[in-house]
């Protein structure tokens, strides 16, 4: 179906796995698509991508640029590198106003695939060892850093359960509190009896070389030789959009979801990625896999509303799910 300049039939925020998997899927059903990534992917310090199925351990941006290789191949997808400043809904269509484009361009559909931002615990020397021996995800990490000394940074009961779970990599893990006494008595006594040692003096600085951690300095005290670090801390929305649309959140701050069809509480917009996960799997993979959901469901939504209003021609396409 022929689309005017400017007007889509989807509009795609975000350009990580989750996007570029929903914009692949919506070019294989013969929509219009334009994928607009601002560059910001939460993964930026990362040298590879676990788990991720034919491509375990590629670097994140020779998967993306495979990816987008890929969507050349389907004229009806565009891909632009630019920032959404701005999305109003009017009159069941969206207007999205894109860095360097005079006017704001239209779709049926709205997919936001922006992700998240993980906060960084305030520790001096952290960020040069971020995505190097300091992670986030033990299940993209971990197998790296197997059978050696773990350090785990965690001020309440999540941080405990992540030093549970590390236990799986190595027998020698400890937890660091930062001094917080938010972590459960219960959770103590279940850590030393799995010989996780606690320890509640505060981290002051992280020692290295080349981006490989050696050691701990504490406020007070002996310093700790470990080899990596893993952190459990909040998490936050990486685009306003999201709000801007009214769209609902969980308390953890993800957009919730109606249903299981990465579909949002605003008609005609959806969510996939981590942007949405609330306390799930956030995986590249597993963020992949909701791009190709949310596809799915946007082409049967499209093509719903094209069979009520006459647009498709023969008897046409009735979808299962409206």
């Amino acid at each position: 179906m022929d689309t005017p300049p400017g007007f889509y039939e989807v509009i795609i925020v975000g350009g990580g796995p989750a996007g570029l998997s929903a914009a692949l899927v919506l070019a294989r059903c013969c929509r219009k698509v334009l994928v607009v990534d601002a560059g910001r992917p939460r993964n930026y310090a990362s040298h590879s991508v676990g788990g991720f199925l034919s491509r375990d351990r590629i670097h994140p941006k020779e998967l993306l640029r495979i990816a987008r290789e890929e969507l050349h191949a389907y004229p009806c997808v565009e891909q632009r590198h630019a920032e959404v400043k701005e999305i109003a809904r009017i009159a069941e269509r969206f207007h999205v106003m894109v860095a360097g484009e005079a006017q704001p361009l239209q779709c049926r559909r709205l997919l936001l695939a922006t992700g998240v931002v993980d906060e960084l615990p305030s520790i001096e020397g952290i960020e040069a060892l971020y995505g190097n021996s300091v992670f986030h995800c033990p299940i993209c990490n971990g197998w790296d850093v197997r059978d050696q000394p773990l350090a785990v940074y965690g001020t309440d009961e999540d941080g405990a359960e992540l030093a549970s779970e590390m236990l799986a990599w190595s027998d020698d893990v400890v937890l660091c509190t930062q001094g917080s006494r938010d972590v459960p008595d219960e959770w103590r006594d279940r850590l030393r009896e799995r010989g996780v040692r606690v320890i509640d003096r505060k981290i002051t600085r992280l020692m290295g070389n080349g981006g490989q951690l050696e050691c701990l300095y504490f406020e007070t005290g002996e310093p700790l030789a470990r080899r990596a670090l893993f952190f459990s801390s909040p998490q936050h929305q990486q685009s306003g959009l999201p709000a801007s649309l009214g769209c609902q959140f969980s308390e953890e701050g993800m957009v919730r979801k109606k249903g299981a069809c990465e579909a949002t509480n605003i008609p005609g917009l959806y969510v996939a990625g981590n942007a949405s996960a609330c306390g799930g799997t956030q995986l590249a993979i597993v963020a992949a896999a909701e791009g190709a959901d949310a596809a799915h469901f946007i082409h049967c939504s499209l093509a719903a509303e094209d069979f009520r209003r006459g647009r498709v021609k023969g008897k046409g396409f009735a979808p299962k799910h409206p």
